[in-house]
């Protein structure tokens, strides 16, 4: 949460479209250079004077309903301070030169009916009761 004066001097430096936009989905006006986007649309930014430590790199995805798996393994290593250029200025990590990086996206399925749930194959050791209630 930020303060009055920080929220009107960022509404002054983004513009109100950008500052109503911010407040929509991250709940915060914030100002900085935006350094890059991603093949989905997502715009990254990063704010090296006004913001708190750790706090200084964000995300803007492109859309409303989004989760961390919009996020390209390069930008996610750059968003999360494991390293210091984005991807596009670092040739080892810009996209598709890793044979194990997935050429197209995968949603992550935590809490949907494609989750994930683990079975078991063997005959369980101990049998469940089930109490029966005799007649009266």
């Amino acid at each position: 949460m930020s303060t009055i004066v920080r929220t009107l001097r960022n509404l002054r430096r983004v513009g109100f479209k950008d500052a109503a936009h911010q407040m929509q989905n991250i709940g915060d006006t914030k100002a900085g250079t935006l350094i890059g986007t991603d093949r989905f649309g997502n715009k990254y930014f990063e704010n090296m004077t006004e913001e708190l430590p750790l706090r200084t790199r964000w995300v803007d995805y492109k859309e409303a309903e989004y989760d961390a798996s919009h996020i390209e393994p390069g930008w996610h290593a750059w968003i999360s301070y494991l390293v210091d250029a984005p991807p596009y200025a670092d040739k080892i990590m810009q996209t598709g030169l890793r044979p194990w990086e997935p050429r197209d996206h995968r949603a992550n399925p935590t809490q949907s009916r494609a989750a994930f749930k683990t079975y078991s194959t063997t005959r369980p050791k101990i049998s469940a009761w089930t109490p029966t209630a005799a007649p009266r």
